[in-house]
């Protein structure tokens, strides 16, 4: 099989829609074995069957170490061991100061940090030496933005985990790097797309505030992941790639202030 990725088994978590999606289906067209996880098992066989035989979907929770080690598991009983992990699974939640309760903010921080370390940890005790491992970030860990204290703080502790993690596993030559989105078009945003109107206002925002003038596709992110799993990335290591339209580095530059 040819592709960037033949004979290569990839892991995505979250990859029944959104970015996860984009990228497994990028993954199987690059001739990768993939397998998808999500908690939604009408939106998993959905995805499963537009991905096609050289993918499975396995119904687990991120946040459970033990249905994480047993899809593991079963990704490697059906396609062979890991060559490509993509922790993508995450959820959005705001935590604001002055309105914000314990369970909200651990939710946050379960999902999206402790999740992501344990669900490297399962995925790189099945892992051949020599792969490769990508986080999924955002460009909210250095952002500021008011009401995402929970979030930023576990996207950015990715960011820190990645680099410790890179440390660890470079004697076995497995790569660990992090993605971090800007403004994507995905189901994350939930309320703000929930109308045709709502979602093109949404998007002139969006467009208005950042430099390349438009929101990002989930292809965009796809594409950078395809890049950090696949040998053309061999020596990147430990680092942070924002696709973000420009968003981070040149604020300044946004339609906004021209």
């Amino acid at each position: 099989m040819s592709g960037r990725l033949a004979n290569k088994t990839a892991f995505i978590t979250g990859g029944n829609s959104g970015i996860g999606l984009a990228t497994a289906k990028l993954f199987v067209a690059e001739g990768a074995r993939v397998a998808i996880t999500g908690r939604d098992q009408a939106r998993l066989d959905a995805a499963v069957t537009e991905l096609g035989p050289n993918a499975i979907g396995i119904n687990a929770d991120a946040t459970d170490v033990a249905a994480l080690e047993g899809a593991v598991a079963k990704v490697v009983k059906k396609f062979g061991k890991l060559d490509i992990l993509f922790a993508n699974a995450g959820i959005a939640g705001g935590t604001p100061v002055g309105g914000t309760t314990l369970e909200a903010f651990e939710t946050v921080i379960r999902t999206n940090l402790t999740a992501v370390f344990f669900t490297v940890q399962a995925a790189a005790a099945q892992m051949n030496d020599g792969g490769s491992i990508i986080l999924n970030g955002s460009v909210i860990s250095v952002l500021g933005n008011p009401g995402y204290a929970a979030y930023a703080a576990t996207k950015a502790g990715v960011r820190a985990m990645a680099r410790v993690m890179a440390s660890e596993l470079s004697p076995r030559g497995i790569r660990i790097n992090v993605v971090a989105p800007g403004a994507i078009r995905t189901p994350i945003w939930g309320a703000a797309i929930a109308t045709p109107d709502a979602e093109k206002a949404f998007e002139q925002r969006i467009g208005r505030t950042t430099p390349l003038g438009r929101i990002g596709e989930p292809e965009h992110v796809a594409k950078t992941v395809l890049f950090l799993a696949s040998d053309d990335a061999a020596h990147v290591q430990g680092q942070e790639i924002f696709v973000d339209g420009g968003s981070t580095a040149s604020p300044a530059g946004a339609p906004i202030y021209r």
